[in-house]
């Protein structure tokens, strides 16, 4: 059998409908891939491989990020010779079946095969979201390149959580690859011959200064190269003293900023600071919060957001990273109560 690419341009886990299908969030997703799109042909990429998780809700997908899914895949059909779209745990409607996902319409594309059962084709495997007793099957592959959308321990689920053996899979099952590229975990990491790609740009404040996120480019028998895109929304986290030290450096545009209140500022300040913040910096979020390393006795008479209960469990239902839980389930059941 003759290789399965040249050139391959990968990404993964990019999550259309994120953030309540989100617009801005579509946008970006539409963004990224004109960005992707325009790197590969520079490198004279014929193959696409997208890693999983092209959605993120797994039980319904929004009419307006359908009209974005149609787009994309449209874009990437149009540019590539090949493109194998990997089925995540968040395209299945089931978490241990893989019969119906929300990747059906990508079959209507003549250059598009949606992976939901593994490929082997001479030195390449392409191997979707595993179910059932399938991870007992991977250590029996032996190819060159592996791609996948994996859960393997002992590695970050983010910058904070590194993910427990559960018996299952586990690097020793890869042992018959030169390179194994994953997507799922959205920190870009390696260790040995695996690699976690990332996600193409950051999507909540878990992924907080980390900005080495976007695409992977691999030439057959060649080092893979990471390509970080800069024009992507990013997520920081700081002190107020620090940010006004070097605002420059702290505020680009689509940024998302957490600011810990560590001096005393009054309410025209803070108001005056958002203002001009989002204006002259062209961010999308400032929100000022108490440092929770002063004492709590510290009052602050300025403005800073305060959130309902229902607004921190909405919150927190929507950025939960789960194979166990339907985040749009969840926040149904809640707003029903």
């Amino acid at each position: 059998m003759s290789n399965l690419f040249k050139k391959v341009a990968c990404f993964t886990d990019i999550h259309y409908g994120n953030k309540h299908n989100s617009r801005v969030h579509n946008n970006d997703c539409e963004d990224f891939l004109k960005w992707f799109i325009s790197e590969a042909k520079a490198r004279g990429c014929e193959t696409c491989i997208f890693l999983g998780d092209w959605h993120h809700h797994r039980s319904n997908v929004n009419v307006s990020t359908l009209n974005y899914t149609m787009s994309g895949l449209r874009m990437l059909n149009e540019a590539f010779d090949q493109v194998y779209i990997i089925t995540g745990n968040h395209d299945l409607f089931y978490r241990e079946k893989r019969e119906i996902h929300s990747l059906i319409m990508g079959q209507e594309f003549n250059n598009i095969k949606i992976v939901d059962e593994k490929i082997v084709d001479g030195d390449v495997a392409i191997v979707p979201w595993l179910v059932e007793d399938e991870w007992k099957e991977v250590k029996k592959i032996k190819t060159k390149y592996m791609f996948g959308h994996f859960e393997i321990p002992g590695f970050k689920m983010n910058a904070l959580v590194e993910m427990p053996d559960h018996g299952q899979i586990n690097r020793t099952h890869f042992q018959h690859q030169e390179y194994v590229f994953s997507g799922h975990f959205h920190k870009r990491q390696q260790s040995g011959n695996v690699h976690y790609m990332g996600n193409p740009f950051g999507h909540n404040y878990a992924d907080a200064w980390d900005f080495e996120r976007g695409a992977m480019f691999l030439e057959w028998d060649k080092e893979p190269e990471y390509v970080d895109w800069t024009d992507g929304p990013r997520y920081i986290t700081c002190k107020l003293s620090s940010l006004l030290d070097d605002t420059d450096t702290y505020l680009k545009p689509k940024t998302y900023a957490k600011v810990s209140l560590d001096i005393d500022i009054t309410y025209e300040e803070a108001n005056f600071l958002r203002e001009t913040f989002m204006e002259n910096y062209d961010i999308r979020e400032f929100k000022l919060l108490h440092d929770r390393s002063e004492s709590e006795e510290h009052e602050f008479e300025g403005e800073i957001e305060h959130q309902t209960v229902d607004q921190i469990v909405l919150e927190q239902l929507g950025s939960i990273e789960s194979n166990s839980f339907d985040n749009a389930k969840l926040l149904s059941i809640y707003n029903e109560l």
